[in-house]
């Protein structure tokens, strides 16, 4: 698993859920990805993860400015 694998939206639904699960490290990586929906934003959230905040952080200042 790598970051370009959690952040492409060509990569299925099941494996973002896996990487959410066993890969903390790439947590940060699926809040870019445009196929992360909502459940899987709220579990990342939850576990955390190095640089998680930061990047939902950005996402959230990304949509207000819309």
């Amino acid at each position: 698993m790598t970051p370009s694998v959690a952040c492409s939206p060509d990569t299925p639904i099941e494996v973002l859920w896996h990487i959410a699960q066993h890969a903390p490290e790439l947590r940060r990586w699926l809040i870019a990805n445009p196929r992360s929906d909502a459940a899987l934003l709220e579990f990342i959230s939850q576990a955390g993860g190095p640089g998680v905040k930061r990047a939902l952080a950005v996402l959230l200042e990304s949509m207000e400015e819309e």
